[in-house]
């Protein structure tokens, strides 16, 4: 018997991820919604905007060769 582990149902903490957040899209509806961010942009093949430093952020360039690029640095 397999047993699944469903973990809690955490709070989400749009208000202080969104002071944080470095993502320059103008408008942007998931901002500060973590979960929904990650779930968008890895469905899209490319990494959100916190995976990268601000000068290439704002490039819009969120490939996972940009960001192994930069993690080369």
């Amino acid at each position: 018997m397999r047993v699944l582990f469903i973990p809690p149902v955490m709070e989400c903490k749009a208000a202080s991820n969104k002071s944080k957040c470095n993502c320059t899209y103008p408008g942007c509806p998931r901002k500060g919604i973590c979960c929904e961010c990650l779930q968008h942009h890895l469905g899209s093949g490319v990494l959100p905007a916190c995976c990268f430093p601000k000068d290439v952020e704002r490039t819009y360039d969120r490939s996972v060769q940009r960001f192994v690029e930069c993690m080369q640095r």
